[in-house]
């Protein structure tokens, strides 16, 4: 007979089980905002998105509001006339919001519309180059199939590319912008009188630039020609394939190319373009050259919402299943997250997917976070080891392409989400946080005995810029004049435990945190401050302080 406490154990189990099935994570007891810290989402989690809090997204809610200030701030600096940011961590849903508006001016002299339209949260926005994710993902549903291996020649299957020396180029060197090709073809498109067929020829006859697997230059050039690898290797366009084996599967019902004329009213108002004689562009896709290409290209082309984005990158972090759906084995979704480019530090990327990339991923960027921006302003970021998706979707070519960058406000409110998810001090508790920002030179000054050859020893976790932003640990006689005694950048990969050695004369011990303009990690945190000498431990008094103590 099965003791009473192990049928309980058991039934507990299978709940729990049955519960995940259906997508839906089990709460904890007492949950909280700080159970579930970083790179510690205590997964398995929900597989299947659904609304809930930021607490049972295990996301600080004072630090996530803080998305509405700099989101209000890019609005009010013109960066974009409306915004949508979605976050979900854990498969809930904790933030999804709608900013400005969708449609705000009639020309691209920024006059006003008659009849200006809020954003709304379900709007549909022009991705533009988040389109490429999707031609990845796709070319890799190929994959599965056998129908290719990554270092196949382009021409084996394609043999009108196989001119102008590149019979040799591959598969993997167009996913991973390596292949030689210049960023654009040197004609626009839509100059180039005839067919559809007629201009995809055209790019596929191009000439490299640099021979191949020589350099990293991002290239829509590469993902036309992978549109019409998938093309050929289906026997269908790509937008057909892609609703066939992706969105429809994953019922991403909002997510389509060239969308009808009905949507219009939930479609975001894009570009005034004079110069293809388009005039305000309101649901056409806006790349010059997808649309001469019929809407479909594998470089840009794809129209969704902010709910059907975060869908898809639920589906990669779900390892290419979603809602008993599978679109991708696990296998392909861990190459299209590897970093193919080790030898091109910087310009880290995956198949199509960017690695590691923080000047739109914010302090989310590191070796396991991947996603794409697009010119539109908009930006789908992933991170695998904190089980998060980030959606921001911005209308920023609208009226005109040529208005403040929306990078800055994409990155910004990448860290805003980073700094939610909380970093917990060993024990619980408070920590000291040397926050983040452009041009910081903060410190945390202590008083200290002097002693023979004494050590001080404390806790530390630390995320920052790589070799932009610096951590250092300093000693000096007088307050006045600092002697370096160690110095941290990157990352520390969790708490640990330091110990540094002090010169016997030392009064005072600081920890300064240094940071250049604009891009910043999650920042620098220390805790269990002591320094020892003779057999004694100590606490060193705080005498000055441009840090914060904090739980989160």
């Amino acid at each position: 007979m099965i003791p009473n406490n192990q049928v309980r154990t058991m039934m507990v189990a299978f709940l729990a089980a049955m519960l995940l099935s259906l997508g839906i994570a089990p709460a904890k007891a007492a949950d909280s905002p700080y159970a579930h810290p970083w790179n510690h989402p205590d997964c398995p989690c929900a597989t299947v998105l659904h609304e809930g809090s930021p607490a049972e997204a295990g996301l600080v809610p004072q630090a996530l509001e803080d998305v509405d200030g700099t989101a209000s701030r890019a609005l009010a600096l013109r960066a974009a006339p409306g915004a949508v940011v979605l976050v979900a961590r854990r498969g809930v849903i904790a933030m999804w919001k709608a900013y400005g508006y969708a449609s705000l001016y009639k020309n691209g002299d920024y006059a006003l519309a008659d009849d200006p339209r809020p954003m709304q949260k379900d709007e549909i926005f022009d991705l533009a180059s988040v389109s490429k994710l999707f031609t990845a993902v796709a070319l890799m549903q190929l994959w599965d199939e056998g129908k290719f291996k990554l270092d196949d020649p382009v021409a084996k299957y394609l043999p009108q590319f196989g001119v102008n020396g590149k019979e040799n180029v591959t598969i993997r060197e167009l996913l991973t912008h390596t292949s030689g090709f210049r960023p654009d073809p040197p004609t626009p498109l839509y100059e180039i009188p005839g067919s559809r067929k007629v201009r995809m020829d055209y790019v596929l006859q191009l000439p490299l630039e640099h021979p191949p697997g020589t350099h990293y230059v991002y290239s829509d050039i590469n993902f036309i020609t992978l549109g019409a690898l998938i093309e050929k290797l289906s026997g269908e366009r790509e937008d057909v394939f892609i609703r066939k084996h992706l969105t429809g599967p994953l019922h991403m019902t909002d997510t389509m190319y060239d969308p009808p004329a009905s949507l219009k009213p939930r479609i975001a108002a894009s570009e005034y373009q004079p110069w293809t004689h388009r005039g305000m562009l309101w649901g056409q896709v806006d790349d010059e050259n997808a649309w001469a290409l019929g809407g479909v290209a594998g470089h840009a082309g794809v129209f969704s919402t902010a709910r059907d984005l975060a869908t898809f990158g639920q589906m990669m972090l779900n390892g290419g299943t979603y809602d008993g759906a599978r679109v991708l084995s696990q296998h392909a979704v861990e190459l299209l997250l590897t970093d193919w480019n080790k030898k091109f530090p910087g310009d880290d990327i995956g198949l199509g997917w960017s690695i590691a990339q923080p000047w739109y991923q914010g302090a989310l960027s590191g070796p396991h976070t991947a996603g794409h921006e697009g010119f539109t302003g908009t930006a789908l970021t992933i991170n695998t080891r904190n089980d998060i998706v980030t959606v921001i979707l911005t209308n920023r070519v609208h009226p005109n392409r040529n208005g403040p960058s929306a990078v800055t406000a994409l990155h910004r409110i990448n860290t805003d989400i980073a700094n939610a998810i909380p970093v917990v001090a060993p024990g619980g508790g408070t920590a000291w946080f040397s926050g983040y920002g452009d041009y910081l030179n903060r410190t945390l000054t202590a008083k200290i005995e002097p002693h023979a050859n004494p050590t001080l020893s404390f806790r530390t976790w630390y995320r920052l810029q790589p070799d932009d932003d610096f951590g250092s640990i300093e000693a000096s006689p007088d307050g006045v004049h600092w002697q370096a005694l160690d110095v941290l950048t990157g990352s520390s990969d969790g708490w640990q435990t330091k110990t540094v050695a002090l010169p016997s004369n030392a009064h005072y011990i600081q920890f300064r945190y240094r940071t250049d303009e604009k891009i910043n990690g999650r920042g620098w945190y220390v805790d269990g401050l002591q320094v020892r000498a003779g057999g004694k431990t100590s606490q060193p008094e705080i005498t000055n302080n441009e840090w914060q103590q904090r739980d989160y």
